[in-house]
C-alpha cells in the first residue's frame, strides 16, 4: 500500500516538474514575458515570477529525488514474495503416469495392395 502511494506521489511530482519546466523560457522570458510585455513594472512581478519558477523547479526536483530514494525502502522484495510458482508446484507434485507406447506401424501402398 505504501509503495503504491509513493508511486502516485512520484508521478504527480514528475508531472508538475514537467509543467514548470515547460512554462519557463530558456532566454529568461517564459511565463514572465506574457505579463506586461516584458517592460519594467512597478511591482517587479517579472523578476518574482522568474524566481518562483526557479525555486519551484529546484524544490520539485529535490522532492522527486527524495521520493524515489524513500520508495526504495518500501519496495516489495523478492525474498518476501513466494518465489515458487503454481506451475512449478504442479510439476513437482504430479505423479508420473506410465503410458503404454505402441510400436509405430507404417503402411505403404505396396503393403495394402498385396
Amino acid at each position: 500500500m505504501t509503495y503504491t502511494l509513493f508511486l502516485v506521489l512520484i508521478m504527480i511530482v514528475a508531472f508538475l516538474l514537467i509543467l514548470i519546466i515547460m512554462v519557463q523560457n530558456p532566454k529568461g522570458g517564459g511565463l514572465s514575458s506574457s505579463f506586461g510585455g516584458g517592460g519594467t513594472q512597478s511591482l517587479g512581478g517579472v523578476q518574482n515570477t522568474t524566481n518562483f519558477l526557479d525555486k519551484s523547479t529546484w524544490t520539485l526536483s529535490m522532492v522527486l529525488l527524495v521520493l524515489i530514494l524513500l520508495s526504495n525502502f518500501v519496495a516489495p522484495r523478492a525474498n518476501s514474495i513466494d518465489t515458487s510458482s503454481e506451475i512449478e508446484n504442479t510439476i513437482e507434485n504430479r505423479e508420473i503416469q506410465d503410458v503404454p507406447t505402441q510400436p509405430a506401424t507404417t503402411t505403404t501402398q505396396k503393403d495394402t495392395a498385396q
